[in-house]
């Protein structure tokens, strides 16, 4: 087999310019993306910065999530309530491909550049506006953050343990609605390399949780409202942690009925409970969660975390560590890269993508400086 040996290749993004007028993290998601892609990202900033700039002071003393969010694009200070700013501002426009801006809803149409004027004007500029609730509806004009999302969206209210709900524990909407905001900017982008017509975009973080949400609102129009149960699924039995005799919990999956007569036979050393109508299927393992994971349990209970692992192996059971921040820090997979950034080098996860035979560079974190 030929293995193709990595070399730095023309982006595909190369010759795009994006302006973003953006903050915080969901925009920034998304344009950040097509800066990796090759895009030359403008990003548009007020006089005090970004407000993400402040979040910590963990990445080398600036922010973790703007060095995240914004390597590869250049940074431009503007007053866009100033004439001067607006008009710096149109000029950008009038030479970009992408607009993308999350401004609250009607900020940037009250400047002068509502999206029918941008069509009218530029008619290849593909524009794409992200907000809390969309653009119309009543609660349009409201603000809107990661966890009010959550919150407002029910996302809360299947997360956690059995006594209260709980917050995802990264800003899930945030990443969500600028990851769907990325895919339909590239669809727009596919389309005009065919059509030559530009486009108009809304996403709206209620939309996007809406839309992950389908399985859990659907479970509850079913009659089956969803149960916060922990790191257990609500629809699939044994899938849950378990602890082992010293101590280590992990984590298995049993997907298929095939799975679970394994599992009887192999690491519990009990084929008939493959075949006993209590737990034969997985819809009958669910209604008798309880028994099906005590029986587990026992399992785990007479093994080390090593025999444990071992004999998940030789039954070919799903199975995980469960984590934290220091086990995925020294976890075998974690590719890294580093950013330079203002105040020096920063390691960071490398982007999931891989394309054979390439190596992408990536672009610094920019510093927060006037137009000049």
């Amino acid at each position: 087999m030929t293995v193709l040996q990595p070399e730095t290749v023309a982006l595909p993004l190369a010759g795009l310019t994006v302006v973003a007028v953006e903050q915080a993290v969901a925009a920034p998601f998304a344009s950040s993306r097509l800066a990796d892609a090759g895009a030359h990202v403008v990003k548009i900033e007020r006089p005090e910065g970004d407000f993400a700039r402040g979040y910590d002071r963990l990445a080398a003393g600036q922010s973790s999530y703007f060095v995240w969010l914004n390597r590869g694009k250049q940074s431009v200070t503007l007053d866009l309530a100033a004439p001067q700013g607006k008009a710096a501002l149109e000029k950008l426009i009038a030479g970009a491909d992408v607009l993308i801006q999350n401004l609250k809803v009607g900020a940037l149409a009250r400047l002068g550049f509502d999206v029918e004027r941008l069509a009218r004007d530029y008619p290849r500029l593909i524009v794409c506006a992200i907000s809390g609730y969309g653009e119309t509806g009543p609660m349009a004009e409201r603000k809107a953050y990661d966890l009010l999302i959550q919150a407002d969206s029910g996302l809360c209210s299947i997360t956690g343990g059995p006594s209260e709900p709980a917050r995802v524990g990264l800003s899930i909407v945030d990443i969500a609605t600028g990851a769907t905001a990325y895919a339909a900017i590239l669809e727009a982008l596919i389309r005009r390399g065919v059509t030559g017509k530009g486009a108009q975009i809304s996403v709206s973080m209620f939309d996007v949780m809406a839309d992950w949400l389908a399985v859990p609102l659907l479970a509850f129009e079913g009659g089956q409202p969803p149960q916060r149960i922990g790191m257990a699924h609500p629809s699939i039995a044994p899938y849950g942690v378990y602890e082992t005799s010293d101590g280590r919990p992990l984590l298995i999956s049993v997907q298929s009925d095939r799975e679970w007569r394994k599992l009887c036979e192999l690491f519990l050393g009990r084929p008939d409970l493959g075949t006993d109508p209590r737990f034969a299927v997985n819809v009958a393992r669910v209604a008798h969660r309880a028994e099906t994971d005590a029986l587990v349990g026992e399992g785990f209970a007479r093994r080390t975390e090593a025999e444990a692992v071992a004999a998940l192996l030789e039954a070919d059971i799903a199975f995980a560590a469960v984590n934290d921040m220091a086990g995925l820090a020294r976890h075998p997979h974690l590719r890294r890269f580093e950013v330079e950034t203002p105040n020096g080098p920063v390691s960071l996860p490398a982007p999931a993508p891989i394309f054979a035979g390439e190596r992408r560079l990536y672009g610094p974190v920019p510093a927060l400086k006037p137009k000049e």
